[in-house]
């Protein structure tokens, strides 16, 4: 697992810095999947590849372990967390909350130059799908919701829904290889475009509830096809 070449130049600061960059960077491996549910963590290794001493690399370790991204055993090992069926649709309920609430001021205040920024995203996802960037979808992915919070006129909502779908984003990094997933997000995403150019709320809540709705039925395709990624049900709570 060679993540040097990832991060950023050392420089001068603090060990606060350095441990904001490991965690950085770590964060990212594993949301992506670079760094898979169950892989172990050797933190002296981390430290060597990434040409920093153990303590950033341990503070960045911590604080993954309580955002739920690391599991720390004691006497057995760190591992990369499994994902937690039972947050999923938890974190479907919070992002829905937060992205209808965005879409519908959306609409209100969307301009020309916005829906045009929009469809510029589009083209960038299509271009994804043709080289079939699973990655640099799920990045544009990003942009096409963070660029609707703009629109909205409430940024700062951007970044709470970021941290309330952490691992549905791992989860989803396994849906998109799914056969016509990454064009059937395109089109969903073109019809809250639609949406939007029409000024109705209604309609743009609707186009944004029925994306979003698409989410969580294709979780048990992929379960099947990875059980050892996930952490099974703590509770008889079906996913709908």
């Amino acid at each position: 697992m060679n993540l040097s070449s990832s991060l950023p130049p050392a420089d001068s600061e603090t060990g606060i810095s350095a441990a904001r960059r490991v965690y950085g960077l770590l964060r990212q491996r594993i949301v992506e999947m670079s760094m898979l549910p169950g892989a172990r963590i050797v933190e002296k290794e981390l430290a060597e590849e990434l040409g920093t001493s153990r303590t950033p690399v341990h503070e960045a370790v911590q604080r993954l372990a309580d955002e739920g991204l690391i599991e720390v055993l004691p006497r057995v090992g760190t591992f990369v967390a499994r994902i937690p069926l039972d947050s999923l649709e938890e974190a479907m309920l919070v992002r829905c909350a937060l992205e209808t609430a965005i879409i519908e001021k959306a609409a209100e205040r969307a301009t020309p130059e916005g829906i045009e920024r929009l469809r510029a995203i589009l083209a960038t996802q299509a271009e994804c799908i043709a080289n079939d960037d699973i990655r640099g979808f799920h990045r544009t992915d990003e942009g096409f919701h963070a660029a609707l919070a703009e629109l909205s006129g409430y940024p700062g909502v951007w970044p709470m829904i970021l941290q309330a779908k952490t691992q549905m984003d791992r989860y989803r990094q396994l849906t998109l290889p799914l056969a016509g997933r990454m064009a059937d997000v395109m089109a969903e995403h073109n019809e809250v475009i639609d949406a939007l150019v029409s000024g109705d709320p209604r309609q743009a809540v609707a186009a944004m509830r029925s994306h979003l709705d698409h989410v969580l039925p294709v979780l048990e395709i992929t379960r099947k096809l990875r059980p050892e990624y996930f952490m099974p049900h703590l509770n008889t709570k079906p996913l709908r």
